[in-house]
């Protein structure tokens, strides 16, 4: 079998995507590789095509649970023998998928770094015909990487016990230095490494200020109409509570934390993956490490400790390739919150890692104030060059008007050193806010900040565009903090030049989320094709969630969104048309196809009735439905007529219908318009005439058979003699 056919059989795609090829072609050879590719760019097939096609077993080294049991799930489902080996199983569960492995019954055994060390396991594996080792996650072993695990280091036992075996080392984040760690941890010698486009274009990044943040994010939920997604929170104890407020709010929300006990874990994942629970808010420390393709929306509600944890926990969304978005809330007190947590580390400090850990941080920060291209800075984080604005983040889709803001950085600066001079207080942000607006807050009475001259010199800006606008003076020098002093403000490098009037600063305009643009998309009129095509998904989203439920599995097991949306696009109406549409195995076209087909053509037929006259093949639908309803040609056209068809049709065309659907592989009964006798004399006639056309052979029997029994003997015969 090849690797192209191994592709469509047990995944149900006609083409790789890029690299995958070249990579699985490498691993074929046995030769070591790294391979680089975002999450839902396809990194599983890289190794699990190959491993179907090898003889022996692949080790799969992976350190999420979950996800192994996602991945396997779904391999079984399509026919390959697969299975893991993890905490969460039982010894009599461990000792039967050790057997099979023992066996050769398995092509695919995942198992965590921990279990794959162990001398038991090591022993096992020895007498077992391995075929290659392929190690995901590999930015573990890295102590460069954002997300080390001192186990993974243990992995180089691999090279030293099994020098012919082949390593692929896989990860969706890594930079320079890790990738040259992974390759050096793991003793590999000069491994190529395939690096696939960093860009995932179907996500759109935004970034908002970190204010009003259950507001605007329940603003969002509403425009998602039910949509699967995961909120990312700092702490097991926000995770909690922003949960129980979205479910107050009547959204389907739960929370995910380490301290949950694993069977309440599992539970929650197993909801999520089913689409019964919503959203996760889950710890951005403990993840989430499920596969499921149809996240369509990834929030932090607190900043992510660096650009590679951002990078890796939006790669959740989209992953089917549909349209997703991640929505980032930055505030200067989240930087603050990981700055601590960074300086004082649970276990013992070790400088080297805090101060680059400090600088990572620092990289997502300047990030997320960034008023450039999103994505063009992500991705030249990862050494790539996008070459263009991406016109899919909130810089490029609403991009910031500027205007001069020296008045109100003066106002700002002198609100702050008369706190400081007149009432010995240096300011956090919040308190200037207040003084600047004239708030009469306890604090601001208690302190006395409200006899100061600039008191409320600045209350025709609202507070929060006041807190936009000097996040945006720290990073121009007019502030900065003062991390000795419980993080006040204290005037910057270029705040004299400002008083002074010698320097002017240039400040944009505070922009959020376009929630009214999007709202006007949505509101605008659809074609009826569009219409047509969000029934149908609807419909087909509503048949799969059955046909799971049935199966007790994740409705993506039996297809993704994305080849549903392919249904919508291609609408097959037969089961031999199912296999075209994309993610369609010939598994399931064999269990799936006719139940997806009938409810394609339920939709086609509803839409066509209420006007959609001009839908393709709609006519057909409306044939074959009345011929199942035991009507004959002669009597559809009356029937046609008494109920209304966009379109009435004559009894040729009818006839001509259920010759096409014969042809397309519907049971019609040709015995009501042709006799045994007649077709067996047009079979033969064409037979001894095989390259006359159709007319041409009515035309030489001088009309003594009708043309459209013609037209059935001569389909039957060409019938024959494809078979034959």
């Amino acid at each position: 079998m090849t690797s192209e056919q191994a592709l469509k059989k047990y995944f149900g795609y006609d083409h790789f995507r890029p690299m995958q090829k070249d990579i699985i072609e490498h691993i074929l050879q046995k030769k070591d590789c790294i391979v680089l590719m975002p999450t839902g760019g396809g990194k599983s097939i890289c190794y699990q095509i190959p491993a179907i096609i090898s003889e022996g077993t692949c080790i799969v080294v992976s350190p999420l649970i979950a996800l192994m049991k996602d991945q396997v799930e779904a391999l079984k489902r399509n026919q390959v023998p697969a299975d893991f080996i993890n905490s969460s199983q039982t010894s009599a569960e461990i000792s039967t998928i050790e057997s099979r492995l023992i066996n050769g019954q398995l092509k695919l055994l995942y198992v965590s770094p921990e279990k794959l060390v162990t001398q038991d396991f090591q022993r096992m594996i020895q007498n077992c015909n391995i075929s290659f080792f392929a190690i995901d996650e590999a930015h573990c072993i890295s102590g460069w990487g954002h997300d080390f695990r001192p186990e993974y280091t243990q992995l180089s036992l691999l090279k030293r016990f099994y020098p012919d075996k082949s390593i692929v080392a896989l990860t969706a984040t890594a930079d320079i230095l890790t990738r040259q760690d992974i390759s050096q941890q793991l003793l590999l010698e000069n491994p190529p490494i395939f690096v696939s486009s960093f860009d995932r274009p179907n996500i759109k990044l935004i970034i908002n200020q970190g204010i009003d943040r259950i507001k605007k994010i329940t603003q969002y939920l509403k425009l998602k109409q039910g949509q699967s997604g995961i909120i990312y929170c700092l702490s097991r104890a926000s995770t909690e509570s922003i949960a129980q407020k979205l479910c107050d709010l009547g959204f389907r929300a739960e929370a995910y934390h380490a301290k949950l006990d694993s069977k309440v874990r599992s539970g929650v994942q197993e909801r999520f993956l089913k689409d019964e629970t919503q959203i996760i808010c889950a710890t951005i420390a403990f993840g989430m490490g499920i596969d499921k393709p149809n996240v369509r929306f990834v929030i932090h509600y607190n900043l992510p400790r660096n650009i590679e944890s951002y990078y890796q926990e939006i790669g959740r969304a989209g992953r089917d390739g549909l349209e997703s978005d991640a929505l980032l809330f930055y505030s200067f007190g989240d930087v603050i919150t990981w700055t601590e947590m960074i300086k004082n580390p649970d276990n013992s400090p070790n400088n080297e890692q805090i101060e680059l850990k400090l600088k990572k941080l620092e990289r997502l920060q300047q990030f997320t104030e960034a008023q450039i291209c999103r994505r063009r800075i992500l991705l030249s984080y990862f050494n790539e060059d996008l070459g263009k604005d991406c016109g899919n983040c909130d810089v490029c889709l609403s991009p910031r008007q500027t205007f001069d803001g020296t008045l109100l950085a003066q106002k700002a600066l002198s609100a702050h050193i008369r706190m400081k001079n007149e009432k010995n207080e240096l300011a956090s942000m919040n308190v200037l806010v207040d003084v600047l607006r004239g708030s009469h807050n306890q604090y601001i009475t208690a302190k006395k900040l409200n006899e100061i001259k600039t008191f409320g010199a600045g209350k025709d800006i609202s507070g929060t565009d006041w807190r936009d606008y000097i996040i945006q003076m720290l990073n121009l020098g007019v502030f900065e903090i003062a991390y000795n002093q419980n993080y006040a403000l204290r005037p910057g490098f270029i705040h004299n030049a400002i008083l002074q009037n010698k320097k002017n600063i240039t400040l944009a305009k505070v922009n959020y989320v376009n929630v009214e643009k999007r709202k006007e998309a949505i509101s605008k009129p659809k074609s009826k094709t569009e219409l047509l095509e969000d029934d149908l998904l609807d419909a087909l989203k509503k048949y799969r969630k059955e046909l799971a439920e049935k199966e007790n599995i994740a409705p993506h097991l039996i297809f993704g969104d994305a080849t549903l949306v392919d249904m919508t696009k291609k609408r097959p109406l037969h089961p031999n048309d199912f296999k075209d549409v994309s993610g369609v195995s010939d598994i399931k076209v064999e269990k799936y196809a006719r139940g997806f087909v009938k409810e394609i053509i339920r939709i086609c037929l509803e839409h066509y009735r209420n006007g959609f006259s001009t839908l393709k093949g709609a006519t057909y639908l409306a044939t074959l439905d009345f011929y199942q309803q035991g009507i004959t040609a002669p009597d559809m056209i009356a029937k046609k007529r008494s109920e209304q068809e966009p379109k009435e049709l004559s009894s040729s065309t009818i006839e001509s219908h259920l010759i096409v659907l014969y042809e397309r592989g519907y049971k019609i009964d040709r015995n009501l318009y042709i006799s045994e006798d007649e077709l067996k004399e047009v079979i033969q006639f064409f037979a001894k005439n095989p390259n006359l056309t159709l007319m041409e052979g009515y035309e030489k029997l001088n009309g003594r058979i009708k043309y459209f029994k013609m037209r059935w003997g001569q389909t039957e015969f060409l019938k024959l003699n494809k078979q034959n």
